[in-house]
């Protein structure tokens, strides 16, 4: 590597000068500069700036999946870059550790200057959240107002045209939907997967039926939990009842792609689909992440505020709890252990499926 043309100073490589400037005190503006206003702000803006690198590992992701066939070396960089998120995220919290010294006293001292400024104008976060595919008819609603109400005309259309663009749960489910070991030849895996199920679904009967431990109301209301569960089972045999449920909001995957996942958890152990178990593993970590993430700021804010609106007119803690519980995108994924079986009870491959998932190698003998 040449070396560089000029000597590299630190401060001048990462824009100290400006980034340091960057905290202008909003209560100073109006008299008494509140001491914990820097600190208000400073994490914010690290919030911002985590953003930032999250898109930025987001937009590659996006770039790996977005071709016709996806290299498994593709699947590799997309799983070390979700791994970063995660890791980012876990920071993301913490955040909410340092914010939390500061009393709900000491916000009352400049947080009257910042109306109408809030949380949800954070133009990166909203696309994060488009990039990874929350839909806009599935947002917790926003004071009755499109989640984009609060935002400048131009941060608006730029976030709208995001809704537009192909997201990582697009690009994903097309992935899975390619998968192959769904057919095995003569081999009916999802004949013998059925069987399965039935058995262990008739074994759950067997025991609720005779479990001395339970009154007859409480069999009664187990095994209406069972029925319903077998309803599950159904529909994800049925593929015109799972394209029902799409069309009602229950089920977002395709059933192609919703099979290819399930093949992918159940025979995870097998080589060749690791890594895309990780991929799979890691999808659920980020979007239970920032379930996890709205829940403790939902917590803080009210604990801050009590039952005051915020300062961007929303009704507070309440509709953050509200977006920690349904602003999420891989629901699917998440509920595929509805489906899983014990590893005794899975349908044993063929041997050139085996095969054909593990890594060896051979050389003949000359």
């Amino acid at each position: 590597m040449p070396a560089p043309a000029r000597p590299l100073y630190y401060a001048d490589y990462l824009g100290l000068d400006r980034l340091l400037d960057c905290q202008t005190l909003e209560s100073a503006a109006h008299g008494t500069p509140a001491h914990d206003e820097m600190l208000f702000i400073i994490v914010h803006q690290a919030y911002e700036l985590w953003f930032k690198q999250i898109l930025w590992e987001l937009d590659d992701v996006l770039r790996r999946f977005g071709g016709p066939v996806v290299e498994e070396a593709d699947v590799g960089r997309a799983v070390t870059r979700l791994g970063r998120i995660v890791e980012i995220q876990r920071v993301l919290l913490q955040h909410i550790d340092v914010l939390e010294t500061m009393t709900p006293l000491d916000f009352l001292d400049f947080r009257d200057h910042l109306i109408p400024a809030s949380g949800f104008q954070s133009v990166q976060f909203r696309l994060i959240e488009n990039r990874l595919g929350m839909r806009r008819e599935e947002r917790a609603n926003f004071s009755a107002a499109p989640y984009t109400s609060r935002l400048k005309p131009e941060d608006r259309a730029r976030i709208e045209a995001a809704e537009d663009e192909p997201s990582l749960f697009d690009r994903v489910e097309r992935w899975l939907a390619r998968t192959p070991f769904l057919q095995f030849g003569d081999f009916d895996f999802w004949r013998e997967y059925r069987s399965a199920v039935e058995a262990m679904l008739e074994a759950d009967r067997r025991h609720i039926r005779t479990n001395p431990t339970l009154t007859d109301e409480e069999k009664g209301r187990q095994l209406r939990k069972l029925e319903a569960t077998r309803a599950d089972f159904e529909a994800l045999f049925d593929a015109d009842r799972h394209a029902a449920l799409v069309a009602q909001g229950a089920r977002r995957l395709s059933h192609q792609a919703l099979l290819a996942a399930l093949l992918i958890n159940l025979y995870r152990d097998e080589p060749i689909l690791q890594l895309p178990f990780r991929l799979l593993s890691l999808l659920v970590d980020v979007d239970e992440n920032f379930t996890t993430w709205r829940y403790r700021h939902a917590l803080m804010v009210h604990r801050m505020i009590g039952a005051k609106i915020g300062t961007g007119g929303s009704s507070g803690h309440e509709y953050l709890r509200e977006a920690a519980e349904r602003n999420k995108v891989f629901t699917d994924l998440i509920n595929l252990s509805t489906y899983l079986i014990p590893r005794s009870a899975l349908p044993a491959l063929p041997p050139e499926v085996s095969r054909t998932m593990g890594f060896r190698f051979s050389m003949e003998n000359e």
